[in-house]
């Protein structure tokens, strides 16, 4: 019997917290009792651990045991209403600060849920009392918006949440706002206990290098969406849909409207149940979209970064992150949303289209969250370059165009040591592609019955192509876009220009007779 098991029977006794739910709890009260009233804890658990539950939980204690108010604070409305929400299910009695409250009773409660730029208003007008606030609580503390909101509470407890205690700043590190962490459960630890599912990713190459990185040390919206909304793009984020998520309820992540609308049209055009979400979107919109993207059970919606916070669909089956990121925190709220587990789902699909996997490591890889917490400039410097991590990216076959070529011992050839080869020889750089081009054309002859068998596998080698001649671009430090465009579209003529003149004799070499007439 497992340890989820065991602990729902004991919630069905009455009893509303996990185990590992209960220990965080108890650590974070043995601070408040031997730390000074302004002391700032920084608390970390994987999203889908239960946050929420914690802190709702430490509300109702804290407001039991200290005779002080309590202010929680969130970046968004939706986190505002679902955190007021759950705080009610603990029978805490709150009142949301938003733009629209009347504060003539907030005399009346003990317990106040607000965002930060509304409350930052409120405080620099004087229209809320804080002057008896004896704990703060910050929901998804990553984010620096909350940080001037500190010279406000220089006299209260302040506890920060986040599944990522890694700032979404790198010149405001998490260190000189927090003076401790406390590292809750891990990830391997909550899936093996079956608290959240486990994720089976895919990695798809994508040269990142047309990438621009903008001031807040993520990837440019326009940069991104140059590189997403070409075709080639398009057409590995649905073949990549096809081969791995067909079927499953998927959640599309992009860098931009533009990307989402672009990737809306293309699975809308190829027959499949699509929608698309972005902040534009009214609150009925919003509504009705959720709802359709819940019933129906091969749903597909895409988005932009607005459902990595404050959504919870157990039911997705697949993430798709057709963007790449800086972020490590995005990488994991991205995933994070399809880690929910539920009776018949224990385990989920990612399909990264950004290199993101080679960046970060496995999501749920065992990280030194205080380490990170220390030096984050150490670990943030640590990560490979777009540069480097195609440099280290080999290219394999998907498994059903492997099929295609299951003939051939060896579909792979490497474009960087026939280049150091032919160097050394004294040999000009062209006769790289001359023998790639030889070896494409011998694994599709090897596979085939006649030329035109030939000739329309090495229509399926575009992936392969692409990235041949970007190792090729690399060797000879040669990259020019147009260079570059012009090279693929030279190599695929010289393929079937190549097959067509010498099928017959590669044919009869690899079979020992010649193909039928």
């Amino acid at each position: 019997m497992s340890v989820k098991t065991i602990e729902l029977q004991e919630r069905k006794e009455g009893k509303s917290l996990y185990s590992y739910q209960k220990g965080a709890i108890d650590k974070i009260f043995k601070c408040f009792e031997e730390a000074p009233e302004d002391y700032h804890l920084l608390y970390q658990l994987p999203t889908g651990g239960g946050k929420t539950v914690i802190f709702s939980e430490i509300v109702r204690q804290y407001l039991k045991t200290h005779k002080k108010q309590v202010l929680v604070m969130t970046h968004r409305i939706e986190l505002c209403k679902q955190t007021s929400r759950m705080l009610s299910e603990f029978g805490v009695s709150n009142k949301i600060v938003d733009s629209k409250a009347d504060l003539s009773d907030q005399h009346e409660f003990n317990c106040f849920v607000a965002m930060v730029e509304t409350l930052n208003n409120r405080l620099n007008d004087n229209k809320l009392d804080i002057s008896d606030i004896g704990l703060v609580i910050i929901d998804e503390a990553h984010y620096n918006s909350f940080t001037k909101l500190f010279k406000f509470f220089e006299k209260s407890f302040i506890l920060g949440v986040t599944a990522t205690p890694l700032s979404s700043n790198i010149n405001l590190p998490m260190k000189d706002n927090y003076n401790e962490l406390i590292v809750g459960e891990t990830i391997q630890s909550l899936i093996e206990n079956e608290f959240l599912a486990r994720a089976e990713v895919y990695s798809y190459n994508v040269g990142l290098t047309s990438l621009v990185v903008g001031a807040n040390g993520d990837y440019t919206v326009k940069s991104s969406e140059d590189l997403y909304t070409n075709t080639d793009m398009l057409t590995k984020l649905i073949q990549a849909y096809e081969e791995r998520c067909k079927g499953k309820k998927t959640l599309i992540f992009n860098n931009g409207i533009n990307t989402s609308l672009h990737v809306y049209d293309t699975f809308r055009r190829a027959g499949y149940p699509v929608a698309h979400l972005d902040n534009n979107n009214t609150k009925k919109e919003r509504k009705e979209i959720l709802r359709w993207f819940k019933e129906t059970p091969d749903a597909i919606l895409t988005s932009v970064s607005i459902l990595t916070t404050g959504f919870d669909e157990p039911t997705v089956e697949c993430i798709m992150l057709n963007r790449a990121t800086k972020s490590l925190t995005l990488y994991y709220q991205m995933i994070g949303r399809g880690s929910r587990i539920l009776k018949d789902k224990s385990g989920f699909t990612v399909i990264d289209l950004g290199n993101n996997l080679h960046r970060f490591g496995p999501w749920g890889s065992d990280l030194d969250w205080h380490k990170i917490f220390r030096s984050p400039n150490y670990y943030l410097d640590g990560i490979l370059s777009d540069e480097e991590l195609e440099n280290n990216f080999r290219y394999e076959m998907p498994d059903e165009l492997r099929e295609q070529f299951k003939k051939s011992e060896q579909v792979y050839f490497d474009i960087k040591k026939c280049y150091i080869d032919s160097i050394r020889a004294g040999e000009s750089s062209k006769v790289v592609l001359e023998r790639s081009i030889q070896h494409h054309a011998h694994i599709c002859t090897e596979n085939s019955e006649d030329l035109w068998d030939a000739l329309a596998l090495a229509k399926l080698l575009g992936d392969d192509i692409d990235y041949r001649i970007s190792r090729y671009t690399k060797c000879i430090s040669k990259s020019t876009y147009n260079f570059v465009e012009w090279l693929k579209e030279d190599y695929r003529k010289k393929l079937n220009s190549y097959l067509r003149s010498n099928f017959d004799e590669i044919f009869e070499e690899i079979n020992g007779f010649p193909p039928e007439e």
